[in-house]
């Protein structure tokens, strides 16, 4: 079975809702902007608690089994 680790590209903070997503070209994390391009930037003080065991999943399988390469 092949398996892909992939990274996000999109996070929010459970607590203020900050949202930033990932630009490949900079390789950093950007804050991201809403429909009327006003930055989603939350709270300043906050300790920003990105939901990592929530429901992004890093492990992508390709459907083969070992046995059948």
């Amino acid at each position: 079975m092949g398996v892909t680790i992939r990274k996000p590209t999109a996070r929010q903070c459970e607590d203020c809702g900050r949202r930033e997503v990932w630009n490949d070209a900079t390789g950093t994390w950007q804050v991201a902007r809403d429909d009327d391009g006003d930055r989603i930037a939350g709270r300043v003080y906050c300790i920003h608690e990105w939901d990592i065991n929530g429901t992004f999943v890093p492990l992508e399988t390709d459907g083969t089994d070992a046995a059948d390469a």
